[in-house]
């Protein structure tokens, strides 16, 4: 952090921060200049660009580029901790595996997610999970998931209807993070598959508060938070550099080809992209909560 903070305080002025790549190895990409790698943004870039986009690790299509979301989200954390919201995320489902349901969402479970490597709620469903993405390594494959996002302790009232709700600012950001494909809310595509008397939260009073007895809306209502814990998901597909042959076309000369991707790569991005999407849920709420005036 070169400005912006001093002893341990934000200052007020604009807060800096470098992250330093000190590995890069733009040698792995030699030889491919030409080739659009299937699932990257090559022939994209390719065509929006004019031929000039880096195609290069460190390139702005590059997953790198969400470190500083990240620091920008820890940032927000600590902004949205003072005002009683905590914004944790577990790996939902990965490989074809679904991590156990969530029974209840308290402060143990989340700072559980938190303080975990690999965050689940199920210990063996994890491990499962992760010899998935053993075997996909084997295979010079790679796998996807789903990254689940919990942010307790909101208020009612964030946010707005139409197009700044809630849900329009959390997935534009989401889906600004490379590797995600698709979002969902509370019960998500599944409430398509329910009656209104199922998927409807009927309202309570608890403690001298309104609540809902379910969350099928994953706590917002209107564009506005409903004050029940939000629930989020973010599809993250499979990791697009992988080890087997290909098949794709030469963008200059539009000839067919073959590509084998060296290098270093993950078969499984899933559990990186959890801090991400923490960090993306909580720049959006933090906007939300400044708008509020709280």
């Amino acid at each position: 952090i070169v400005s912006g903070v001093y002893e341990g305080r934000t200052t007020g002025t604009p807060v800096c921060g470098l992250i330093e790549n000190t590995d890069t190895r733009p040698s792995d990409y030699g030889g491919l200049e030409d080739l659009a790698r299937p699932g990257h943004a090559d022939y994209t870039g390719f065509i929006k660009y004019g031929g000039y986009n880096d195609r290069r690790g460190g390139g702005h299509f590059s997953g790198r580029l969400t470190a500083p979301l990240v620091f920008a989200g820890a940032l927000a954390r600590r902004f949205l901790s003072d005002r009683g919201v905590t914004v944790a995320a577990r790996v939902a489902r990965l490989g074809g595996v679904d991590d156990a349901p969530v029974e209840r969402v308290d402060e143990a479970l989340l700072s559980g997610w938190l303080n975990s490597g690999f965050p689940a709620c199920d210990a063996r469903r994890a491990e499962a999970m992760q010899e998935r993405v053993r075997e996909a390594q084997a295979d010079a494959d790679s796998v996807g998931g789903v990254v689940e996002c919990v942010a307790a302790g909101l208020k009612a009232g964030w946010g707005d209807p139409f197009f700044d709700s809630l849900e329009s600012r959390i997935a534009s950001l989401l889906f600004s993070v490379p590797a995600v494909k698709g979002v969902e809310f509370g019960a998500g595509f599944a409430i398509a598959d329910m009656r209104g008397s199922q998927a409807n939260d009927a309202f309570a009073t608890e403690d001298g508060n309104i609540v809902t007895k379910t969350n099928h809306n994953g706590g917002v209502l209107g564009g506005i938070s409903t004050g029940m814990p939000l629930i989020v998901r973010a599809a993250v597909k499979p990791t697009p550099s992988i080890g087997k042959r290909q098949r794709t076309v030469d963008m200059k000369t539009g000839a067919p080809a073959g590509i084998e991707i060296k290098g270093r790569h993950d078969p499984c991005i899933v559990p990186r992209a959890v801090p991400v999407i923490e960090a993306a849920v909580l720049l959006a709420l933090a906007d939300a909560a400044l708008e509020s005036g709280v």
